[in-house]
């Protein structure tokens, strides 16, 4: 079995500390300073410079000599050709892909990070935080360069980040944009994981307005206001932005679950998501 962990770490140097204890094989992370890492943990040789105003990425790392990585490079998605050990990007600071090779002889399978970035928009908008779906369909875009075959057996890809998007929510103004999200990885076959209830270590109390009765969606991520509320109050009412999504057929051998119990939520503004590879 290979563990992973994804995590959207806010560019904490903190985090790192935790992914060591974790006894996990491979981390997914967003928000992440590659200068942060210890120098026990091996990540991308493609380091990224800050760009745009931009000082924080998606990253992969190995953790443990349980796996083998080999990163794919990103390079410039209008580049003519694309080798073999390339990613074509639309936005370096979205997506990072690797291939994990389990050591004790099970298969090969592609992980990618997600981090659907926010973005301003041009025009003056009452959404003030600005919209994260267009960094999302990018992601999509450029992990679809993996699907080749119509059959969807036909690959072993694991997917998860931080989408910036809330999973059947019907407040916010931009849900029918987030909504294709989930309804574009659908339709390139690739299962859409969760982590939903039950498997989490707690559903939000009271649930957080705009979500269906019975939803299945768990607390990843909790705001300033939320994170007092939680300390002042013991309130535990904070939205899901973090997703997990396999190839069908290889999400059979697929299992996720959200550490989001506040006693163990760790020192980030995401929980950390533990995904299982059997």
């Amino acid at each position: 079995m290979v563990r992973i962990v994804c995590w959207n770490i806010a560019k904490r140097r903190a985090p790192w500390n935790e992914l060591l204890q974790m006894g996990a094989d491979v981390a997914l992370l967003q928000e992440a300073d590659p200068t942060a890492a210890p120098a026990s943990l091996y990540s991308s040789p493609y380091q990224r410079e800050a760009a745009y105003g931009y000082d924080r990425w998606p990253m992969v790392v190995k953790l443990s000599d349980n796996v083998k990585i080999e990163w794919f490079k990103p390079v410039n998605a209008a580049q003519m050709s694309i080798e073999s050990n390339e990613i074509a990007v639309s936005d370096s600071n979205t997506i990072a892909a690797a291939r994990v090779t389990p050591i004790d002889g099970g298969e090969p399978f592609i992980v990618f990070s997600m981090y659907a970035r926010w973005i301003k928009p041009v025009v003056k908008s009452s959404w003030s935080a600005g919209y994260a779906d267009a960094s999302a369909h990018r992601i999509i875009s450029d992990l679809s360069a993996f699907i080749g075959y119509l059959n969807p057996a036909s690959h072993r890809i694991l997917a998860a980040g931080d989408l910036n998007t809330i999973y059947e929510e019907t407040v916010y103004s931009l849900q029918p944009r987030d909504t294709t999200v989930f309804d574009r990885m659908e339709a390139l076959g690739l299962e859409f994981m969760g982590p939903r209830w039950p498997d989490a270590d707690k559903q939000a109390d009271p649930v957080p307005k705009g979500l269906p009765a019975g939803t299945r969606n768990v607390p990843t991520y909790l705001s300033a206001h939320q994170l007092k509320l939680l300390r002042n109050e013991g309130t535990f009412t904070g939205h899901q932005l973090d997703y997990v999504f396999a190839s069908k057929g290889f999400d059979q051998n697929v299992s996720v679950h959200a550490m989001n119990d506040p006693a163990r939520w760790g020192p980030s503004d995401h929980c950390r998501v533990v995904i299982d590879v059997r």
